[in-house]
């Protein structure tokens, strides 16, 4: 069989069209997550998809594979340089420092979602463009609020039907103490550098603790053997992190500590945590990130403000939970199965279709209608496929007596219904 090509104006490498059911699942997972988030009391922000590329440069990290190799960025005829988002974190940060977010009462509580861009390669789980739902807390560094961040994440993900979930925690320091772990991480992997692979040689001279979150396979048992940060943390970082694993212990969350868990980002400090949903037989794939984020103290300052802004947050991957062979689909409440199928028969029917559809829809009864066609087969058949219970057909004589004919799709009954009473009689319909 001949392989079919790619149209030369096909869709982008790694990015793909939603629509119809899958693109009701993702809306459907979103309603939920939102609908939890807005119980525990956060609020929505959307920020733009382009923002300055120096704002991801500062916050994320200069040295990142973000910003090196997988941010897509652009010049404007003006000059600016500018970069499609790929993640959340500073551009919500850029937004609570510009809009006077710290006037109102803190912490300032958040969640976003949407589209996210990064020139990665493509493979399971895995977009040039993809999808997350994001959840920030602005404005504390109060412990309980990293242990709420993991338990949202974990509730949002369990009732989209996930299993097995399995949550790893760290600490990575603060200012006061991550220096002389740098040292002691930077001095072994010199001594291993034979063993590790081209990019965390690299890794060695620009972000040491990146090393920790090289995925080469090659470099998997030096990486057991690097030191451990929580042996290095100041007595503040211990009580916070302390804190941090009692509160999950009350939360009745069962975690790992992973000493070499790091999060890839420059802004990340203390508290960092994965969650990660097991390998599935039934898929015959691998452990997939669900879920990640941490503490991030010290961005507010990296992007300009005077003094540092404590704070928490994470996304999750909705790719990723679409994958899991566990998901249970949630259509989103806008969308409902149609009731009816209204089914026109003559021009002047045409010129009232309209008024019987705003009649529907100020009701709240869910319809489906092809105001297209013309003929009372074709309207039939659509209906037959769409498995409607009651057909509406609005012919000449009706559109000129003000009524509309309600048939029984199941018994072929009807009657003839006066349209201001059209919404009371269907509502009486079982």
């Amino acid at each position: 069989m001949k392989k079919e090509t790619t149209p030369e104006l096909g869709a982008v490498k790694g990015m793909r069209d939603i629509s119809d059911g899958e693109y009701y699942a993702y809306q459907g997972f979103y309603e939920k997550a939102a609908e939890i988030a807005h119980y525990y009391g956060f609020t929505p922000i959307e920020t733009p998809i382009l923002e300055r590329a120096d704002l991801f440069a500062r916050g994320t990290g200069s040295d990142t594979d973000i910003v090196q190799k997988e941010m897509y960025s652009l010049r404007t005829k003006g000059g600016d340089h500018l970069a499609l988002r790929p993640e959340f974190t500073p551009a919500i940060m850029r937004a609570y420092i510009e809009n006077g977010f710290q006037s109102q009462p803190q912490p300032v509580m958040l969640y976003s979602y949407g589209p996210l861009f990064r020139h990665d390669k493509p493979q399971r789980g895995r977009y040039r463009q993809f999808y997350q739902f994001d959840l920030e807390v602005i404005g504390t560094q109060k412990s309980i609020v990293d242990a709420l961040i993991i338990k949202l994440f974990l509730l949002i993900l369990e009732e989209a039907g996930l299993k097995n979930l399995k949550v790893e925690v760290n600490s990575i320091g603060d200012r006061e103490c991550r220096g002389n772990y740098r040292r002691e991480l930077t001095n072994y992997y010199r001594k291993q550098t034979r063993q590790i692979c081209a990019d965390c040689r690299e890794r060695l001279k620009t972000n040491p603790l990146r090393l920790l979150d090289c995925k080469n396979p090659a470099c998997e048992e030096t990486k057991l053997g690097a030191p451990s940060a929580l042996n290095f943390l100041c007595c503040g970082c211990k009580t916070h992190f302390k804190e941090v694993v009692e509160y999950l212990d009350q939360l009745d969350i069962n975690y790992e500590i992973n000493t070499n868990l790091v999060r890839g980002l420059d802004y990340y400090s203390r508290t960092v945590f994965e969650i990660t949903e097991p390998a599935s037989a039934e898929a015959g794939s691998a452990p997939l990130a669900i879920a990640g984020g941490g503490r991030y103290d010290y961005l507010a300052r990296a992007l300009g403000n005077k003094k540092d802004i404590p704070s928490v947050g994470g996304a999750i991957g909705v790719d990723r939970v679409m994958l899991s062979p566990n998901y249970i689909r949630q259509n989103p409440k806008l969308i409902k199965k149609p009731k009816l199928f209204f089914i026109q028969l003559s021009f002047d029917a045409k010129l009232k279709s309209m008024e019987i559809i705003e009649v529907l829809r100020r009701a709240k009864i869910p319809m489906a209608q092809s105001l297209s066609k013309d003929s009372l087969g074709a309207q039939l058949s659509i209906a037959e496929k769409l498995q409607v219970p009651y057909t509406l057909i609005l012919g000449q004589k009706e559109a000129l007596d003000n009524t509309v004919i309600v048939r029984d799709m199941n018994n072929r009954s009807q009657d003839v219904v006066p349209i201001p009473k059209l919404a009371e009689y269907i509502k009486g319909l079982k």
